[in-house]
C-alpha cells in the first residue's frame, strides 16, 4: 500500500505532515507555512480517490471501492489530526491563523463527502451485493455505518440544498474555532500580580511556588495569580483573603463575555454570546434539513437513548433523585458557614473555601494534605500496574517524537512482547494549551491490505500544576486526588482505543462507538482510585516517600462523597442545559442573553443553589460549543450507569478472590468492552460482559445517593 496516493509536488521528504507515511509525526519539526501546502496536497489525493470510487468501472466491493477511499481519508485525517493537537497544545498566532485558513478547505471536503449522492450509491451496491455476506461482521458494521452516515451527511438533499448544508457545515466549524479561541485567549490574558506575602495566608507551599515561578517568568516581581485552573482553584479552595478569592472567581466566570472587560480587563471582541446562538441557529437548520425535529433528536441517531423524551426523563429523574441530597448538602453548609461568622450568606467565592474548611473538620484531613502523596511519577506507576495486572499488557518509556519538552511517550506490549500500541502524555498546564483533559485518537488500529497491523496511539492530555523550584529545588509534581481520578478516566478512554482487536478502522477502537456509551471506560477507570490495594501501590509522600497511610484513607473514603449532592446536580444542570438548548430552544428567535436566560431557568428549577448574577458559564461550554459534545453532554451521567454496574462485577470478583484486580474478570472486559470498539452496538457488548441489561443501583450506592434505612 503506498504511503501517500499522489507522488506530485510538494515533495513530500521536505515536509513533516507528509513524511510520516504510516509512522508517527515529527511534532517539533512543524511549521506553519507548510500546513497549507500538505493538507492542499492529501486534498487532492482525496478528491482523485473519491473520484475513482464513483467511476462504474470501479468495482463495488470492500477492497477496491471503501478501502482505497478509506487510505486517502485517512491520511488527511491523521495530518489534519496532527495540524488540530498543535493548535491545542501549542498554540501561536501563527499556527492559529494557518489552522484556520486550511479548517473550511477540510471541513467542505468531509461535508461533500456526506453529501455524494453517487458516492452513496456505490456503497448501498456494496451493501446490496453477494460479497456484503462474506465481508466481516466489523467491515458490515462500517458500510452500515457509513450509510447511516451518509443519510445524516446530506446525500438524500434535492441538489439545490446541498450547498446551503454544506455552508452550514463551514459556518459551525469556523463558529466553533472561534468559540475555542476566545476562551483560550481570555483564559491566557489575565493575570493578578499580589505583591504582599500577608495577602497570599492560607495557600498551599506549592501553589505560592507556582504563583513565584509565573511571575518570574513574566519578568515581575511578586506572586502572579491566572485563570488556569492549577493557578486559580487553589485560591479559592485555600486563601484566606476573601478579596482576592471574590476577585479571580468573578473573572473566571465571566470570561469571554460581555462582562469581561469589566472583572478581568478582556477584550469584548472574546464575547461569545452571539457564538453561541449562531451555532445553535445553525444546528437547528440542519437537523430540520434533514427532518428531524431538532438538533437532539438528529444528535441520537448514532447513539443509544431511543428518542429525545427517554434523555430528557433520564435527566429530569435523575435530578429528582439527587435533589433532596444536595438540599441536605446545601444546608450542611450553610450551617457551618455561619458556624464561621458568615450570617449573611455564601456567596460563590466562599464555595470551595468553605466547603474545604468543613471536609477538614469533619474528617480531618484537607486536600492538601493528601495531595501531598501523590507524585505524579508514582501515580503513574500505580496506573501502569492497574492496567499491566487487569489487561495482561507490559507499558515501557519509549522515544517518540514530542511536541513540548514536558511531553512522555511510552509503548504497549502484549505477553509475547510485540508492540501492540503507542501513547503520548502531556501533563502539565501551560500558556497557549487548552485547557481541561482529554484524549484524542492520533492513529487508529487497522488491518492493512499487506497483512500488516497498523498500531493505533493515542494522546492524553491533562493540565496538572507543573514543577517547580522550592528553596532552590526542584520539586517534583504532585497532584489532587481528583487529577488523579482525571488521569484515571483519560487513560481509560485511551485503553479503549489502545486495545482494540478490530481490523477495519471505522468501527476500531473508539471509532464508531455510540457517543452516549464512550464514556463507559474512562469513567469505569476512576473506580480504582478509591481501592486501597490500589493506592498503597501509587502513593509515596513528596518528602518521606511513605505511602498513604491507613487512618488518612479512610478518612479520604468517608469522604468521598462528600457534597456529591451538590456535585451531582451541578452536572445535571450542565446536562439539562445542553439537551433543552437542542431539543426545546427556539434559536431562531432567540436574541441577547437568551442561552444564559435558559441555563439559569434550568438552575432555579433543578439546583438547590441560586446561580450567580454575573456567572457567565455558557461563554465557556466547550463541550458543546466547541467540543464535539452538542446534544451529548448527558452521556457522561448515561455512561455512568454503565460504569458503575460494570465496575459491580469487579467488586463481586473481589468478594471471591480478595481483590479488584481480577485478571479473570479484567480479561473479560477487555475481551467484550475494550476490544470489539464500536464493531458492534455497545448494549450488545455491556450484556455479553454482564450477562444482563444495565441497572442504576450500582451508581447510586457509589454516590451515596440512596437513603439510608
Amino acid at each position: 500500500m503506498n504511503a501517500l496516493i499522489n507522488t506530485s509536488s510538494p515533495d513530500p521528504s521536505s515536509n513533516p505532515l507528509l513524511s510520516f507515511g504510516r509512522g508517527i509525526a515529527q511534532y517539533d519539526q512543524v511549521k506553519p507555512e507548510q500546513i497549507a501546502p500538505a493538507i492542499e496536497f492529501l486534498l487532492s489525493g482525496c478528491e482523485a480517490a473519491v473520484t475513482k470510487a464513483i467511476d462504474p468501472k470501479t468495482p463495488a466491493s470492500w477492497n477496491d471501492l471503501a478501502e482505497p477511499l478509506e487510505d486517502a481519508t485517512e491520511q488527511l485525517g491523521r495530518s489534519w489530526g496532527v495540524v488540530s493537537h498543535l493548535n491545542a497544545v501549542a498554540d501561536t498566532p501563527e499556527l492559529r491563523a494557518a489552522y484556520g485558513a486550511m479548517l473550511p478547505k477540510v471541513t467542505a471536503f468531509f461535508a461533500s463527502l456526506g453529501q455524494n449522492l453517487e458516492l452513496y450509491k456505490r456503497y448501498k451496491e456494496i451493501k446490496a451485493s453477494a460479497e456484503f455476506a462474506k465481508l466481516s461482521p466489523e467491515q458490515q458494521k462500517v458500510i452500515d455505518n457509513s450509510l447511516r452516515d451518509f443519510r445524516l451527511g446530506g446525500a438524500e438533499l434535492a441538489d439545490d440544498q446541498k450547498p446551503r448544508f454544506t455552508q452550514i457545515q463551514d459556518e459551525q466549524a469556523a463558529l466553533a474555532k472561534a468559540f475555542s479561541d476566545h476562551v483560550l485567549d481570555a483564559t491566557d490574558s489575565f493575570i493578578h500580580l499580589v505583591s504582599s506575602q500577608a495577602d497570599l495566608i492560607g495557600l498551599p507551599e506549592d501553589a505560592i511556588a507556582a504563583a513565584a515561578d509565573t511571575a518570574k517568568q513574566k519578568g515581575l516581581e511578586g506572586w502572579a495569580f491566572t485563570l488556569h485552573f492549577p493557578s486559580y482553584y487553589p485560591v479559592q479552595q485555600y486563601s484566606q483573603n476573601r478579596s482576592l478569592r471574590r476577585l479571580l472567581y468573578e473573572a473566571y466566570v465571566t470570561r469571554a463575555s460581555e462582562l469581561a472587560p469589566q472583572y478581568s480587563k478582556g477584550n469584548i471582541e472574546w464575547d461569545n454570546t452571539h457564538n453561541m446562538i449562531e451555532q445553535l441557529r445553525l444546528r437547528d437548520e440542519e437537523a430540520r434539513m434533514l427532518g428531524f425535529d431538532n438538533y437532539a433528536a438528529l444528535s441520537l441517531a448514532p447513539k443509544m437513548a431511543r428518542d429525545v423524551s427517554e434523555v430528557d426523563s433520564f435527566l429530569t429523574d435523575f435530578a429528582k433523585r439527587a435533589k433532596p441530597f444536595a438540599q441536605k448538602d446545601w444546608n450542611e453548609l450553610q450551617e457551618f458557614a455561619r458556624s464561621l461568622g458568615l450570617v449573611d450568606g455564601i456567596e460563590p467565592w466562599d464555595m470551595a473555601f468553605i466547603s474545604e474548611k468543613l471536609k477538614h473538620e469533619r474528617y480531618a484531613f484537607s486536600e492538601n494534605e493528601l495531595k501531598q502523596y501523590f507524585p505524579l511519577p508514582k501515580v503513574l506507576d500505580g496506573l501502569f500496574k492497574v492496567i499491566q495486572t487487569l489487561f495482561s499488557v507490559n507499558i515501557q518509556p519509549a522515544s517518540l517524537p514530542i511536541w513540548h519538552p514536558s511531553v512522555q511517550s511510552f509503548e504497549i506490549r502484549n505477553t509475547n512482547n510485540q508492540i501492540i500500541a503507542y501513547f503520548y502524555l502531556d501533563p502539565y498546564a501551560r500558556s497557549g494549551k487548552r485547557g481541561g483533559a482529554w484524549m484524542d485518537d492520533a492513529r487508529g488500529r487497522r488491518l492493512l491490505a499487506n497483512g500488516e497491523i497498523q498500531a493505533p496511539v493515542a494522546y492524553l492530555v491533562c493540565n496538572f500544576a507543573a514543577p517547580v523550584e522550592v528553596n532552590g529545588q526542584l520539586r517534583q509534581p504532585t497532584i489532587t486526588h481528583d487529577d488523579v481520578i482525571t488521569l484515571f478516566h483519560e487513560s481509560g478512554h485511551g485503553l479503549h482505543h489502545l486495545l482494540t482487536q478490530v481490523g477495519a478502522l471505522g468501527v476500531s477502537g473508539i471509532n464508531g462507538v455510540e457517543w452516549d456509551a464512550v464514556e463507559l471506560p474512562s469513567q469505569f477507570m476512576e473506580n480504582f482510585c478509591w481501592e486501597w490495594e490500589v493506592l498503597q501501590q501509587m502513593t509515596a509522600h513528596v518528602d518521606t516517600g511513605l505511602p498513604l497511610p491507613r487512618d488518612l484513607y479512610n478518612k479520604m473514603l468517608s469522604a468521598k462523597n462528600f457534597q456529591n449532592g451538590l456535585t451531582t446536580m451541578r452536572q445535571l444542570v450542565f446536562s439539562l442545559t445542553d439537551w433543552r438548548l437542542h431539543s426545546q430552544f427556539d434559536a431562531q428567535t432567540a436574541q441577547g442573553q437568551a442561552v444564559l436566560d435558559l441555563a439559569r431557568e434550568i438552575n432555579n428549577q433543578f439546583h438547590v443553589i441560586p446561580q450567580a448574577t454575573i456567572s457567565r458559564w455558557p461563554n465557556t461550554f466547550s463541550h458543546i460549543f466547541a467540543g464535539g459534545y452538542a446534544a451529548g453532554y448527558y452521556s457522561y451521567k448515561w455512561a455512568e450507569v454503565l460504569s458503575a454496574d460494570v465496575y459491580s462485577a469487579f467488586e463481586e470478583a473481589a468478594k471471591q478472590k480478595g481483590t479488584v484486580l481480577d485478571a479473570e474478570t479484567g480479561k473479560r472486559y477487555r475481551k467484550e468492552i475494550l476490544e470489539v470498539g464500536g464493531s458492534r452496538p455497545a448494549a450488545e457488548s455491556f450484556k455479553a460482559f454482564r450477562g444482563r441489561p444495565p441497572q442504576i443501583d450500582a451508581l447510586l450506592r457509589h454516590g451515596g445517593l440512596v437513603s439510608q434505612a
